[in-house]
C-alpha cells in the first residue's frame, strides 16, 4: 500500500513551533478532521498519527470522518455498496479492500505461469471461487489493472480481463436462474434482454437501470405526441401502467403515438443491411444504434406499450417475431381477433394473411400464439447461437460459447446443445476434463447417443494423456545451427507484403510445420521457397492469429500497437515500436529479445527511439 510521505504532528510548521504555542492537538474537532483527510496523506500516515496521542486516535477512530475520506479517495467507486454508513468501520474496510487487492494480484500474476500454454480450464477459476473477501473488492482491484495507463502490464491486464469476465458471468447466471425461477407475471421481457446481454458483454457497463431509464424517456417523448392529441388520455395520468385501457381506440391512439416517436422522430428502423450482426441483439445496443432485429425491437416496443397501458403479447413467428394486440374479447383463441404488428417494420399493422405475406408461406394457427418470456428468451439466445456457428473465428467462437451457457442454464437437459457444447470444447482443444464431465451426462440423459459420445470420449482420453506426456516448454535458440535461416524475431510489428495487413511475430519455426492438407489448400507449394522457409506465427490486426511465410513478411515502416485480444497472452508491453516478450514467451524463446533490440535500433534508428 503505497502512502504519500508528509510530516508528522509535531512538525506541522516547518519554522518550528507556531507562533502562540497552539498545537496540532489543540486544534478544534472539525479543523483537525479538515487537516487529516487531506489527500495528501496516505493510509500509513493516518495509521501513525492515530497512535501518537488520545486525542489524535479519537479523531481517527475506524468509524470516524476520517478513515471514511481515505477509503472514499482511495476507491470512490466501492461507496456505491454502502447505502447506510453509520456503524460502518471504515478502518476495517480499507483493510479489507487492500487486502482483496493483494490477493487479485496474486492471482493474477500466477495465470500466465499456469495457462500460458493452454485456455484457462474450468477449474483454473478454483482459487476466485472460494476467496475470502467481498467480491466486489476483488473486481475493483482487476478494474484498476484494466484501467492501468500507458502500454505496460499488458499481459496483467489480459488475465485480470479474463478472469473479471468469469466472475461477472457467473454472476449473470446465478441472476438469470433467479429469474427464471419467478412467476411469468413478474418475469419482465426487458430485464431478460438485459441478463442476456449482460452475459455476452460482462466487460461492458450495462445495467437494467440504466436501460429503463432510456426506455422510460422514450415513453415520455410518446406521452408529449399522445397529449397534443388527446389531452385527456388515460396514459398521461401518473399511475398509467400500472391499470391497462379497456377502450381499442385509446389503445390504437398510444400506438400511432409510439410509431410517432420511435420511428418517425427517433429514427428507429430494423436492420436490413447488417441484420446478422451481434450487436442487433444486444438490447442496449438497439438503443444506442437505433437498429435492431425483429425480436429485439418488439421487446422495446412491447416494453414501452404496457408502460402506457396497452398489452400487447409476444408471438413466436416462424423468420420473423411478431406482437398481437387483442381487438376482441380478451384472452381470445381465435386468431382473427388479433392485429399483428411488426416492430421491425415500423410498427406496421398486419392481419393474419399479411403475416403470411411476410414471410412468403402458409402457417398453422399454433404459430400466432403468445409465448413466454422464457421462449422468447431461448429465441433470442438461438439467434446469438445461429450467428456464433456462421464463423470460424475466435470471437465467433467466444459468440457461441456464451449462448451455449445461456441455453443449458434454461434448459440443462437439451441433449442436442451438450453435444454441441462438447464438440466445440474438443474442436477448440480446450477442457477435455469438462467434455467428459458432458459426454456423461448426455449418455445418462440418452444412450441412443453412445456412438458420438464413446468417439468423443476415446479422443478426448487420448488428448489428456498426450498433455500429461509434455515435460516442459520447447525452447528455440536462435544460435542453433538449424535456425540458421530464422531472419525475424518475436515482438518486431511487421507487415505482410501480399495482403497487407500489420502484425507481430509471437513464434516462429524453421521450416512450416503444418500438415500436407493445410500447406495444400494453402498453396505453399506455390511460393519461391515453399514449406521449407521460416514460418512465422503472427497476431494480425483484425483479431486473427496467422502463420505466415518469411517471404512473404517485411518490416513495418511505420509500425503500430496491432489491437490483438490475445496481445497481453505474449506481450508485457509496447515500446512504441516493438513489443517486449512476457517471462513465459521469453522462456520459449530466449535469445530473441536482444536481436529484436538490435533490429529495432538498425531499421528505425532515425524514428521514434
Amino acid at each position: 500500500m503505497a502512502a504519500a510521505e508528509s510530516p508528522g504532528p509535531a512538525a506541522a510548521a516547518p519554522g518550528g513551533p507556531e507562533p502562540d504555542g497552539m498545537g496540532l492537538t489543540d486544534l478544534p474537532g472539525e479543523l483537525l478532521e479538515l487537516i487529516l483527510c487531506c489527500d495528501v496523506l496516505g493510509a500509513a500516515d493516518i495509521g501513525r498519527v492515530s497512535c501518537t496521542c488520545r486525542r489524535l486516535r479519537e479523531a481517527c477512530q475506524p468509524r470516524g470522518k476520517v478513515w471514511r475520506e481515505r477509503f472514499r479517495l482511495r476507491w470512490p467507486s466501492l461507496l456505491k455498496y454502502y447505502s447506510h454508513t453509520d456503524g460502518v468501520s471504515w478502518l476495517e474496510e480499507y483493510k479489507a479492500r487492500h487486502n482483496a487487492g493483494l490477493e487479485a494480484q496474486r492471482i493474477v500474476a500466477s495465470f500466465s505461469k499456469r495457462f500460458f500454454s493452454e485456455h484457462v480450464p474450468c477449474d483454473g477459476f478454483s482459487d476466485i471461487e472460494t476467496l475470502g473477501c467481498p467480491s466486489h473488492f476483488f473486481e475493483d482491484e482487476l478494474m484498476c489493472i484494466l484501467n492501468m495507463e500507458g502500454r505496460k502490464g499488458l499481459t496483467w491486464k489480459y488475465y485480470a480481463k479474463k478472469i473479471l469476465y468469469f466472475l461477472r458471468q457467473q454472476n449473470i447466471l446465478k441472476n438469470l436462474k433467479e429469474y427464471l425461477q419467478r412467476p411469468t407475471d413478474r418475469q419482465s421481457f426487458l430485464e431478460g434482454a438485459v441478463l442476456i446481454d449482460q452475459y455476452c458483454n460482462p466487460l461492458s457497463d450495462i445495467c437494467l437501470k440504466s436501460v429503463q431509464a432510456q426506455v422510460d424517456d422514450i415513453t415520455d417523448k410518446v406521452r408529449k405526441v399522445l397529449r397534443t392529441k388527446n389531452p385527456r388520455h388515460p396514459s398521461l395520468a401518473s399511475k398509467a401502467g400500472e391499470v391497462l385501457i379497456p377502450e381499442v381506440e385509446l389503445q390504437r391512439q398510444v400506438l400511432d403515438a409510439m410509431n410517432c416517436v420511435l420511428y418517425e422522430q427517433l429514427k428507429y428502423k430494423g436492420n436490413e443491411l447488417d441484420y446478422y450482426n451481434s450487436l442487433n441483439s444486444y438490447i442496449h445496443q438497439v438503443l444506442i444504434r437505433r437498429t435492431g432485429i425483429p425480436i429485439s425491437l418488439s421487446v422495446l416496443y412491447l416494453t414501452i406499450a404496457r408502460q402506457l397501458g396497452v398489452k400487447l403479447e409476444p408471438v413466436n413467428f416462424p423468420s420473423h417475431f411478431l406482437l398481437r394486440w387483442c381487438q376482441g374479447k380478451e384472452g381470445s383463441t381465435d386468431i382473427f381477433d388479433y392485429t399483428y404488428i411488426d416492430a421491425f417494420g415500423k410498427g406496421k399493422q398486419l392481419t393474419v394473411k399479411e403475416c403470411e405475406y411476410l414471410i412468403g408461406h402458409h402457417v398453422t394457427e399454433e404459430f400466432y400464439g403468445v409465448v413466454t418470456s422464457k421462449e422468447v428468451l431461448q429465441r433470442m439466445v438461438g439467434n446469438l447461437l445461429n450467428l456464433g456457428k456462421r464463423e470460424s473465428t475466435d470471437q465467433s467462437y467466444q459468440l457461441l460459447r456464451d449462448s451455449l451457457d445461456l441455453y443449458l442454464a434454461m434448459y440443462p437437459d437439451n441433449v442436442q446443445h451438450l453435444m454441441l457444447q462438447a464438440r466445440l470444447y474438443f474442436h477448440l482443444g480446450i477442457w477435455p476434463e469438462k467434455v467428459l464431465d458432458i459426454l456423461q451426462h448426455i449418455q445418462a440423459l440418452d444412450p441412443s447417443q453412445h456412438g458420438a459420445v464413446g468417439y468423443l470420449v476415446q479422443h478426448t482420453l487420448e488428448h489428456i494423456e498426450r498433455r500429461k506426456e509434455e515435460v516442459g516448454p520447447e525452447v528455440k535458440y536462435r544460435s542453433d545451427e538449424k535456425h540458421k535461416d530464422v531472419c525475424f524475431s518475436i515482438g518486431l510489428i511487421m507487415k505482410h507484403k501480399r495482403y497487407g495487413y500489420n502484425c507481430v511475430i509471437y513464434g516462429w519455426d524453421p521450416a512450416c510445420m503444418m500438415g500436407h492438407e493445410w500447406i495444400r489448400n494453402m498453396n505453399v507449394h506455390s511460393l519461391t521457397h515453399g514449406p521449407h522457409q521460416p514460418f512465422y506465427n503472427v497476431l494480425v490486426e483484425d483479431g486473427s492469429c496467422r502463420y505466415a511465410a518469411q517471404e512473404n513478411l517485411e518490416y513495418n515502416s511505420e509500425p503500430r500497437e496491432i489491437p490483438h485480444p490475445d496481445i497481453g497472452r505474449y506481450f508485457s508491453e509496447f515500446t512504441g515500436i516493438h513489443y517486449l516478450a512476457n517471462t513465459e514467451l521469453e522462456i520459449r524463446y530466449p535469445e530473441d529479445m536482444d536481436l529484436t533490440r538490435v533490429t529495432v535500433q538498425m531499421i528505425y534508428s532515425s524514428g521514434k527511439e
